[in-house]
């Protein structure tokens, strides 16, 4: 049905596309460390690499310390009573398979969980369920490897059909492919129990939206923070609480 959607809207639906990425707001991602350790004190740690796109990098706050990475790591150092010690591979722009190629670039530090923000540039990209799964299996795959991380929390899509910045039939067709696509992640992710899914359609709150209308602002990057740390210790616990040291 939304191919057929699709090819009805077609032409509006492209002239919209073209004026959306002409006028759009663009906003750079925040200053700050992109590494960092959560001390709580505790002789035990927890090694974490955050990697993703604009919202893994924090785009729409000011900060980093605003951000998911830094505030998601302070929290589970604060509830496991651990040090956290955090990496961010993050970089706007990049789909599944971008991030594939960003890993190859990147030195990666050792890590016992990865937490991902990935799918929005594949809806644009206007990939299908098939290879968008397929680019996330395989960047999963290179993740756990480089890294030596046994686990994951995968972040689902956004909520696509709300996001002010994106006019109407555009907003309606594309928040229709986001959730096709993450209903193939979260499906994915199901059949597999060291992955951990993580929904966003909480955060349909446009008023909560950074000031381009597209990304996260402060509040919802604090409450997504709070859902990682959450998920982060269910990792923990399902590992059977044994970080390295």
């Amino acid at each position: 049905m939304i191919t057929l959607y699709k090819l009805g809207l077609a032409p509006l639906l492209l002239t919209q596309a073209k004026h959306l990425r002409r006028t759009a707001l663009r906003l750079p991602e925040p200053a700050g460390a992109r590494e960092g350790c959560a001390d709580a004190g505790s002789g035990q740690r927890i090694r974490i690499l955050f990697l993703g796109d604009s919202s893994a990098a924090g785009v729409g706050v000011g900060c980093q310390e605003q951000a998911l990475a830094l505030q998601a790591s302070a929290l589970l150092a604060q509830r496991s009573g651990m040090r956290v010690d955090w990496q961010l591979v993050a970089k706007s722009g990049i789909n599944a398979a971008g991030a594939l190629e960003l890993l190859d670039t990147e030195t990666l530090k050792p890590a016992d969980i990865v937490v991902t923000a990935l799918g929005v540039n594949d809806v644009t990209s206007q990939f299908c369920i098939k290879r968008f799964v397929g680019n996330y299996k395989a960047v999963m795959d290179k993740a756990f490897r480089l890294t030596g991380a046994k686990t994951a929390v995968i972040t689902g899509l956004p909520p696509m059909h709300v996001l002010p910045a994106i006019p109407q039939p555009l907003r309606w067709y594309l928040g229709q492919c986001a959730h096709r696509l993450d209903k193939g992640l979260r499906r994915w992710t199901a059949e597999h129990t060291h992955l951990e899914y993580l929904s966003m359609q909480w955060a349909a709150q446009p008023e909560e939206m950074a000031r381009d209308g597209y990304h996260p602002g402060p509040n919802l990057y604090r409450r997504w923070a709070e859902l990682v740390a959450e998920r982060c210790l269910l990792r923990l616990s399902a590992l059977r609480g044994v970080p390295q040291e």
